[in-house]
């Protein structure tokens, strides 16, 4: 019987920490949006940025008709 003279008090403390853990949570909007994590994982990936083609040089000196 003595054991529930410890087991209360540190389920009251567990308690406490849980609710101010929810409470901070919705605060902080964990629970804002809940539809587009979940959605987000079925979306593909952008394309990767294509880098610019580089100039090839011409060997051959420019041209004058002139």
């Amino acid at each position: 019987m003595n054991i529930l003279l410890l087991l209360v008090p540190i389920s009251l403390v567990l308690l406490g920490i849980a609710i101010g853990a929810f409470v901070w949570a919705v605060r902080r909007g964990q629970f804002d949006d809940l539809d587009t994590p979940a959605i987000d994982i079925l979306r593909d990936d952008p394309l990767p940025m294509r880098a610019p083609e580089r100039a090839i040089p011409n060997d051959d000196p420019p041209r004058h008709d002139d």
